[in-house]
């Protein structure tokens, strides 16, 4: 007969499963601890008056149509109309803001002249509108 001790063999084998497991645990928790910890800064941001505005919004905008068109506003004019137009404007506010819209197949003279009109008057809050590129 054989002995006992030859009947059973012992696996010398480690499990790693358990060990990934308590790894992959460790780690969630460490995220999620470091992830609720850092909250920024703690400040009392200021509150907004409940009651509407009464200033009103002071920009004017000047539009070149492609065929050459000027328009402040929604109204057509001529380069000498609009420099009166804007001269009035800024007597009553000298911070005037004015914003230029140009179609894509305005000549760039017409842009030019529109822009010397506002350097001769001294405008200096300009913005040119652009359309938004889509990717």
């Amino acid at each position: 007969m054989k002995a006992m001790s030859d009947d059973h063999e012992e696996v010398a084998e480690i499990n790693v499963v358990p060990m990934l497991d308590l790894a992959w645990n460790l780690l969630v928790v460490f995220m999620i601890v470091v992830t609720a910890s850092v909250q920024g800064i703690s400040v009392n941001l200021p509150k907004a008056s409940a009651a509407a505005s009464t200033i009103k919004p002071s920009t004017k905008a000047i539009t070149i149509t492609a065929e050459g068109t000027i328009y402040l506003d929604s109204i057509p004019v001529t380069l000498t109309e609009l420099e009166s137009r804007l001269s009035q404007f800024k007597a009553s506010d000298p911070n005037l803001p004015v914003v230029v819209r140009g179609d894509e197949k305005v000549t760039y003279k017409n842009i030019i002249d529109v822009l010397d009109v506002l350097q001769k008057l001294e405008i200096t809050q300009l913005g040119l509108v652009t359309q938004r590129l889509v990717k």
